[in-house]
């Protein structure tokens, strides 16, 4: 799909990931040395933003009362989480680890961790890969065909995997999404049930009201909050997302 093809189609294009925090200033701390990143923005305490060597911005909002998810379980379960490609997965684990990191679960090829906050994240076997470098964000679904169809349309990248639970955008930036039963969405902003993570998409050229309604045209859900320069959402699935000017 060529860029302008892109832009025409798409409602708004991914801009950051953004964590949910009780220390904003400690969890970007903590990326920025695990990825090499950098501080490009940050607003006293309340917002910091992490630009990574490969082009991913992570950035990171207070939420004091944060619950933590308890991976692998579905009581607090994890929502979103980023997958990492490195070439030596035990070296990368003990540079994890010596940062504030916990191991979770080792498996064939991976191993899981939280981040200081709590937030689960994956770091990848990529022999060939030089240093770690962000694969994509993944969702937990109830259906990764739907997920991915859905995010397809806001973002105007195909669909370029689907199978066995698993599915895949294939964008700039790669976002995934796996199957997960029992699945418990985040219901933001209800504090019993709140988000861990969630993507901030820009607009443009369109106005806000114009991505607004298109957004709703492909089936996100209005939510509450959002000043002059952003607004809230959610996908099909539960999660939130924001559309923000750039």
């Amino acid at each position: 799909m060529s860029d302008e093809t892109t832009t025409r189609t798409r409602v708004a294009a991914l801009d950051a990931v953004v964590f949910d925090a009780p220390d904003p200033r400690a969890s970007a701390d903590f990326w920025r040395e695990l990825t090499g990143g950098e501080v490009v923005q940050g607003y006293g305490e309340d917002w910091i933003t992490v630009d990574t060597p490969d082009g991913w911005s992570l950035a990171f909002q207070p939420a004091p009362d944060l619950v933590p998810p308890a991976w692998p379980g579905q009581e607090h379960p994890q929502q979103v989480h980023l997958d990492l490609r490195v070439p030596d997965v035990a070296a990368a684990v003990r540079r994890a680890v010596g940062l504030g990191a916990t191991v979770l679960r080792e498996s064939p090829g991976w191993t899981t961790l939280a981040d200081p906050a709590g937030h689960p994240f994956d770091l990848c076997h990529a022999p060939d890969n030089d240093g770690l470098t962000v694969m994509g964000v993944t969702f937990d679904v109830p259906d990764a065909s739907a997920a991915a169809a859905f995010w397809s349309r806001v973002l105007g990248d195909p669909v370029v995997y689907d199978a066995e639970g698993m599915a895949m955008l294939g964008g700039e930036k790669a976002v995934l999404f796996q199957q997960v039963e029992g699945y418990r969405p985040p219901r933001w902003p209800d504090p019993a049930h709140p988000q861990q993570l969630h993507l901030d998409l820009v607009v443009g050229p369109q106005t806000l009201d114009e991505a607004e309604r298109a957004a709703l045209a492909v089936g996100a859900e209005r939510l509450p909050g959002g000043e002059d320069t952003f607004r809230v959402f959610a996908d099909p699935a539960g999660h939130p997302f924001c559309l923000c000017l750039s």
